[in-house]
């Protein structure tokens, strides 16, 4: 199997907005919208659109087990994990286990395109 395909669109178009989904605990704060996936590796990218104020100091800072690749579209996300304000063009390549966040923003907000890859796991990892 192979991620999704689809034909040019705008996820950021005014009529594209019932695809946007809270994030579980992060209602009013935090949106995400897949825009690739594969279902049979779990290999996602997806936007994320932290609001005004946002803060996931609720959750601590997170690491996953496999790799991922972050970059700021726009707008500023503060990453507690490295002490950093990410502003539009900063990109990670983050590799399996490091730990990022928690996350907050400012008045401004942020989006971030993110793509996940779940079968590329660490090894060693838990």
């Amino acid at each position: 199997m192979s991620k999704t395909t689809s034909t040019y669109w705008n996820p950021l178009a005014p009529e594209q907005a019932h695809r946007w989904r809270w994030l579980e605990g992060l209602e009013g704060q935090v949106q995400e919208l897949v825009l690739s996936e594969d279902q049979a590796t779990g290999e996602i990218t997806r936007l994320t659109r932290f609001l005004s104020g946002a803060d996931t100091a609720a959750f601590g800072g997170k690491a996953h087990p496999f790799p991922e690749e972050i970059f700021i579209v726009s707008g500023r996300l503060f990453d507690a994990a490295v002490g950093l304000w990410l502003e539009s063009g900063h990109y990670a390549s983050r590799p399996p286990g490091e730990v990022h966040g928690p996350f907050r923003t400012d008045a401004e907000g942020c989006l971030v395109l993110d793509i996940s890859f779940p079968h590329r796991g660490g090894e060693g990892l838990s």
